[in-house]
């Protein structure tokens, strides 16, 4: 059955693993390659079973830790490719590894992953679509100030979906974060709180997702059960949890475990 592993999560570092311990592929690496081989580890998947890596963003909380990856594995790094061209630029990408822009589906693991366009203030900023092995979709969509059209319509048919819900306004608003960097996290290329994030929660119940997990939390202006009750607030409107949907929030740093779907 398909999964995918939160392994971190957070505005301090993330990266996921989709797939199984013989075959998968990370989203995002931002955090040391130590911490990320001791989080395989913790969920028993070898580093061997890691085929590529695909990245969201050139942010540090997502990339710190890809030099060291592909110094040591030299999988191939897929992005768009500004993004790619901003990596080698700063010399983020071991020259062992090759980077290849997404121009199209790519096959990896037994998989077909497709990306698609996000609101943030990075260069070409992408969420990822997933077709897996056993014929389900999932998608991993953090990093958006807002949800444009495409990346709409990139999540529907997913039956598994992580999402950001980076931030409660009011949290945020009254926090001690200076004025430029509120107003960044609440522009449109900022980040999804709470509350925009539940009404996109809602059309995609609406789409047929059965799993939703919350992402990319803000650890100042957030709590997980900040996030969980707002989204399933609104959504207790016209579902019912663990009946038409299962719900989670994606752990900062992974305990073992992941969403099956």
């Amino acid at each position: 059955m398909a999964r995918i592993y939160p392994l971190f999560s957070s505005s301090k570092g993330n990266s996921h693993f989709i797939g199984t311990e013989k075959g998968g592929i990370l989203i995002d690496c931002g955090v040391s390659f130590k911490r990320l081989s001791t989080a395989l580890e913790t969920n028993r998947i070898p580093l061997s079973a890691v085929q590529a890596v695909f990245i969201t963003h050139e942010h540090g909380d997502h990339v710190s830790g890809l030099k060291m990856l592909t110094q040591k594995t030299g999988i191939p790094v897929y992005s768009t490719k500004k993004t790619l061209t901003k990596l080698c630029d700063d010399n983020k990408v071991s020259p062992k590894s090759p980077v290849i822009a997404m121009k199209r589906i790519i096959s990896c693991a037994d998989m077909e992953i497709s990306c698609f366009g996000t609101s943030h203030d990075a260069v070409e900023p992408c969420g990822y679509k997933i077709h897996t092995y056993d014929d389900k979709y999932c998608a991993v969509c953090t990093d958006t100030g807002i949800i444009t059209p495409e990346t709409d319509e990139a999540l529907k048919g997913c039956k598994m979906v992580l999402i950001e819900s980076n931030y409660d306004e009011m949290m945020l608003r009254r926090g001690n974060y200076p004025l430029y960097l509120k107003q960044r996290i609440l522009s449109e290329k900022g980040h999804l709180s709470n509350d925009d994030c539940a009404l996109q929660v809602g059309k995609l119940i609406k789409y047929g997702t059965t799993h939703i997990v919350l992402g990319h939390l803000s650890q100042e202006n957030n709590k997980p059960s900040c996030a969980f009750n707002t989204v399933r607030g609104f959504l207790d409107k016209n579902y019912k949890f663990n009946k038409d949907y299962l719900m989670g929030v994606a752990p900062v740093e992974t305990q073992g475990g992941a969403v099956i779907f």
